[in-house]
């Protein structure tokens, strides 16, 4: 069995976790939480937890449904969450590519200025924080520890009484 067929339920949700996110950047920028309302960005960009545990719990029970015949385990959810948390993590490069360069280009240069402006980092600093490379790195990290993190709880939640 190849790789992907052995993985294609984690691999969909794993799409579908990274497509939720672009959304959920879009919506940002469309509420001005990356220009006029930037200083509002820390506290509602935080909100996204819910969306992203709600994906992980519709994947999670969509594979006890599909791969396991409604029976699924502790540890079977574990992995499962690990390997869509594996597969974000690969995407998360692509998707932080398509956040600053298509979705919100100004974000960058709009959250530098905020910063200065109100005394939050020096110009050296913000320049080192807000750029392309720092948020992939950021956003590529934290997709794996928050992932597995969710992991461990959505598979706690989604077993089944009756599992193998």
């Amino acid at each position: 069995m190849n790789l992907i067929n052995k993985y294609k339920t984690e691999i969909k949700w794993a799409v579908i976790f990274s497509i939720v996110m672009l959304l959920w950047i879009t919506l940002e920028k469309l509420t001005g939480l990356h220009d006029e309302h930037i200083d509002k960005h820390p506290i509602y960009t935080n909100f996204f937890s819910i969306a992203a545990i709600a994906v992980y719990i519709l994947a999670l029970l969509n594979k006890r449904k599909r791969d396991f015949d409604g029976a699924m385990n502790y540890k079977q959810g574990v992995i499962t969450g690990i390997v869509i948390t594996i597969f974000i993590t690969i995407l998360t490069p692509l998707t932080q590519l398509i956040t600053s360069t298509i979705i919100t280009p100004e974000y960058f240069p709009n959250v530098i200025e905020y910063s200065v402006n109100q005394s939050l980092m020096t110009l050296e600093d913000a320049n080192n924080t807000f750029n392309l490379k720092s948020y992939t790195i950021q956003a590529t990290v934290g997709a794996f520890i928050m992932g597995v993190i969710t992991s461990l709880i959505v598979a706690f939640f989604t077993k089944s009484k009756i599992s193998n």
